[in-house]
């Protein structure tokens, strides 16, 4: 029997995340002839975030859980690693099983019988409009589910910090065409057409947040070099021949080898990029994802001004934009990154911070000032 939950947040929140995963994910999976897992209840979605967030405040010998829990009966996932006798699902239990789980990719599995939710053991693979719900750090939750199309990070639905609800606007049904369409307003192109292309930009972002230290990663177009303007010379490491291993994996014909190991590749090559942002200054990439460089410091151009306002938005429902100064959007990154877009209008600017927020900044022609989106809540 489900217990009512002492967690407030999980009741303002379980109804919304119902209707999402009944209605709008499960038409996108059908459309798209997926596999479909059943859709939690209200009252299920109530006990899974309540048990997991008091599962998160709880600590196994001294370390903190992190945990992904995927709403999936055993018989939908593909190589089950299946317990012999399932278990309760608290938040104790969940707190002693964490340090299994806590490698990406690998979910525990939960299930309800009717009555009460069981752990039945562990899965890799969950079908597209799967809910996943995952314990990032102690009062931080986030219900995701697998991306329909493409590969790499989930898509975030709702973040849960504390008592703090972000639901993310259902507007943003993909992150890989939410960056498309901020780095499409700045005139940045891509060289590649196709998901994987954006994919592969949302993976970037995913990485330089990880690494914890704060970096900046400026995109620049590949047919002139206006972009030079901005920088501060000589450029601390530039890359010559520019390194080009991302460019060369989205232009190989992945119909010569597996999926996987293309994947695989792509992986290593991304996680080598990203670490270079942790190096103090910015890094450099162009439109055909060669890397030109990395620690560059960045100017105000002499062809400009000073940067003294951009419109700060967020994709979260009841968001709405502000103009502010650039220095309300964070610290020093922050404030290159926005003159750097102001100044190269065909080029954008993502800054992580140290605490995790993310911002990408981009000049807009339709609002003659540069757009600051904060999409951390889209990345965690």
């Amino acid at each position: 029997m489900l217990l009512e939950p002492t967690y407030q947040a999980a009741r303002s929140v379980a109804r919304l995340l119902e209707a999402h995963f009944a209605l709008r994910l499960t038409t996108a999976c059908k459309m798209k002839h997926e596999c479909l897992a059943p859709t939690p209840t209200a009252p299920v979605i109530e006990a899974l975030v309540d048990t997991a967030f008091w599962a998160s405040l709880r600590r196994e010998e001294g370390a903190s859980p992190k945990i992904s829990i995927a709403f999936l009966p055993p018989e939908m996932a593909q190589q089950p690693l299946l317990f012999e006798q399932p278990l309760a699902f608290t938040p104790a239990i969940l707190n002693k099983l964490a340090p299994a789980v806590e490698r990406p990719g690998i979910h525990l599995g939960v299930s309800f019988n009717g009555e009460d939710l069981q752990i039945w053991g562990m899965t890799r693979e969950v079908p597209g409009n799967c809910f996943v719900l995952e314990v990032v750090e102690p009062g931080l939750l986030v219900v995701k589910h697998r991306r329909i199309r493409g590969f790499g990070k989930f898509v975030n639905v709702a973040v849960l910090k504390g008592d703090q609800v972000r639901l993310i606007d259902d507007k943003i049904t993909d992150l890989p065409e939410y960056l498309t369409s901020l780095t499409a307003m700045a005139g940045f192109r891509v060289a590649y057409s196709g998901v994987n292309a954006m994919n592969v930009l949302v993976d970037l972002s995913v990485s330089m947040r990880a690494h914890g230290k704060g970096g900046l990663l400026l995109l620049v177009p590949s047919l002139n070099d206006a972009w030079r303007d901005s920088i501060i010379h000589p450029m601390t490491y530039p890359i010559t021949p520019v390194f080009s291993r991302l460019s060369e994996l989205m232009d190989e014909n992945r119909e010569e080898r597996s999926l996987h190991l293309w994947q695989g590749d792509m992986s290593q090559a991304i996680e080598a990029v990203g670490g270079l942002t942790a190096v103090d200054g910015a890094t450099i990439l162009n439109d055909k994802y060669e890397l030109m460089g990395f620690g560059a410091k960045i100017g105000r151009s002499d062809h400009s001004i000073r940067v003294e306002e951009v419109l700060l938005t967020e994709p979260v429902v009841d968001g709405e934009p502000r103009v502010v100064h650039p220095t309300q959007t964070g610290g020093t990154r922050h404030l290159s990154a926005a003159q750097f877009a102001f100044d190269q209008r065909g080029s954008v600017a993502l800054v992580a911070s140290q605490d995790g927020r993310f911002t990408v900044f981009a000049w807009s022609d339709e609002t003659r000032m540069v757009h600051a989106h904060r999409i951390d809540s889209l990345l965690i």
